[in-house]
């Protein structure tokens, strides 16, 4: 068989790519991550494998990935991806954790104040030819309280941008110290998740999807927060429990909710969607031209540089050769 280096099995394209391609033989088929049989023999040719958050790269995918030896993940979640095998074959995992941060916060931004202002339900009642002013009475966001579940990178760009409008900043995370030096910055409180509920006006989830987190959004959670409060979640679908969602929007136990990310996507219309206090977008919130630049550059010169045999710049991972060739 003869050796590739790099197989893409999404719909990734851009500038990098076509620099990867003068260096490197680069093959791109944006639908395979579809066929999960296919993946598996179309993988054995490759050192190389690059994808977003469609390709499920499990352990299955692994083993019969035999030349493997690099994947680079086009993002920040790894969900998607077996890391633990991954480096129990030597595989190095890849990711760019930081690169999408911004267009991420400012979205969550942009939500937040679309739930505030009601502005898509004025905008679809002002297309259809109205002029209803006093349907749309807001709620103003200065000197409420904003919550971040989970103040990673993103977490805490979306306080800092929530502190202009003069918000008090509430955080929970398990994983950083009170002494924390974004935390600081923030002028934030460290609290834990049932207190942040309760105390909020606005929570933003940057949470990722493992055992800990999926449905952590449940209705005994809803139940803690305010009926006045909203819920954004620019994170993963998985942490949310859509029915439990559902029962506290359509009864008032929460004001309104903005999802940009589904726990399955496409989601399979439902009850959801007909809601007025819920804003629906499809997992858009990385997606702006200078992220997606940011993105697929950085993915792809950290991929370039395994394959010539240099350490990763953004490894997941650290992993033995000597372990790799025994497990294969």
């Amino acid at each position: 068989m003869k050796m590739r280096d790099i197989l893409i099995s999404e719909d990734i394209q851009g500038a990098a790519i076509d620099v990867l391609r003068s260096r490197f033989d680069v093959v791109s088929l944006q639908d395979l991550w579809k066929d999960a049989e296919e993946l598996r023999v179309r993988v054995k040719e490759f050192r190389g494998l690059i994808v977003r958050n469609q390709t499920n790269v499990d352990s299955a995918l692994l083993d019969a990935a035999e030349n493997l030896v690099v994947v680079g993940r086009a993002g920040v979640g790894l969900d998607n991806v077996d890391v633990e095998h991954a480096t129990r074959l030597g595989v190095v995992v890849t990711s760019t954790p930081d690169q999408n941060a911004i267009s991420v916060a400012e979205l969550a931004i942009g939500l937040m104040v679309s739930l505030a202002r009601m502005l898509p339900q004025a905008n679809s009642d002002t297309h259809a030819g109205n002029w209803n002013r006093r349907e749309f009475l807001g709620t103003e966001l200065y000197g409420k309280t904003f919550g971040i579940v989970g103040a990673g990178k993103i977490g805490y760009l979306t306080a800092r941008r929530a502190q202009a409008f003069g918000m008090k900043i509430v955080a929970c995370d398990p994983f950083i110290s009170r002494d924390n030096v974004l935390l600081s910055e923030l002028q934030a409180d460290l609290v834990d998740f049932d207190e942040l509920l309760s105390v909020c006006d606005v929570v933003s989830c940057h949470l990722p999807a493992n055992k800990h987190t999926a449905g952590i959004f449940d209705l005994s959670r809803f139940r803690k927060m305010k009926p006045t409060s909203f819920l954004i979640n620019t994170a993963r679908g998985e942490v949310i429990r859509e029915a439990d969602l559902f029962q506290a929007l359509k009864t008032g136990m929460i004001a309104g909710a903005a999802l940009d990310v589904r726990a399955t996507e496409p989601p399979v219309p439902g009850e959801l969607e007909a809601l007025p206090n819920l804003i629906l977008i499809p997992h858009i919130a990385a997606f702006t031209r200078e992220a997606q630049d940011r993105v697929i550059q950085a993915i792809c010169e950290d991929v370039a540089r395994v394959l010539d045999g240099k350490t990763s710049q953004n490894a997941v991972n650290k992993v033995s050769r000597a372990v790799a060739v025994a497990a294969r």
